[in-house]
């Protein structure tokens, strides 16, 4: 039985959950799910954002819906799913891609900010998993897809970073590394719900507030086979394809999109 390729990767009555879904990546892989024909739930602790976004998406796709979370507080997060359900009756993508840390070196790193990386970074996709997860398995299936870093397995190259106060920091790689392996383990826990979880794992897409720091983005332009840095909309392409069917037969996968990073 053939599937025609534009049915493959159609979203049309689809609910997509985006936290982070007004950022700089979350905003474009929103888009994407819009796009495709989902309703999409944008999500992160700045409403106006959202709002802004969802605002934007819904001139030309399906309705998006703007909510406030804190994805790192379970009652907030439950809000959120509710919400989603309330308004759209159904859930069927959740993407976690919401997050936020300060960069410090290591030797002055406290430990209330270690611990809240990985609470920002690696225990809000549990919790939001774990919310959605319930949702999905009642009515027949879904599809999660966390968003994790190269960072989650190779280390920073300490050398690119001159004086420009942007180095990766170590808190970060480590709560990525957690969500790769999160990961494997809910494709395989969630496999009999028939609820697909893989990740994507993004190379180097410096925010535009440093873009201007021609030499930082020249290092890490060099770093990677194609001499450039990512765009946040060549995300949307890999989101898609989890996403949709068009990717019924992968799960637990990891899809790095960096422009061969760490293929050297």
């Amino acid at each position: 039985m053939s599937h025609h390729v534009n049915e493959l990767f159609s979203l049309k009555n689809k609910v997509a959950i985006v936290t982070g879904g007004a950022g700089h990546l979350g905003g474009a892989m929103s888009e994407a799910f819009a796009e495709a024909g989902a309703n999409v739930v944008i999500a992160s602790r700045n409403f106006d954002n959202c709002a802004r976004v969802a605002a934007e998406i819904s001139q030309n796709n399906p309705e998006a819906f703007a909510v406030q979370v804190d994805n790192s507080d379970k009652a907030s997060v439950q809000k959120m799913v509710d919400e989603t359900l309330k308004k759209f009756g159904r859930l069927d993508i959740l993407v976690n891609c919401g997050g936020k840390t300060e960069l410090c070196p290591l030797e002055d790193m406290e430990l209330e900010l270690w611990e809240q990386c990985l609470k920002s970074f690696l225990t809000s996709v549990f919790l939001c998993t774990q919310s959605a997860y319930k949702v999905m398995r009642e009515s027949g299936g879904g599809n999660i897809i966390n968003i994790a870093s190269m960072y989650g397995f190779v280390a920073p190259d300490q050398r690119i970073y001159g004086d420009s106060g942007q180095n990766n920091p170590g808190h970060y790689g480590a709560a990525k590394g957690g969500v790769i392996q999160f990961t494997r383990y809910c494709a395989t826990y969630m496999a009999k719900d028939n609820i697909r979880v893989n990740a994507i794992s993004p190379g180097t897409f410096p925010h535009v507030k440093i873009q201007d720091d021609n030499d930082l983005i020249r290092q890490l332009a060099m770093k990677n086979p194609m001499e450039r840095i990512g765009q946040p909309w060549e995300l949307k392409g890999a989101a898609l394809f989890l996403g949709s069917d068009a990717s019924t037969y992968i799960t637990g996968q990891n899809i790095v999109v960096d422009g061969g990073w760490t293929v050297w």
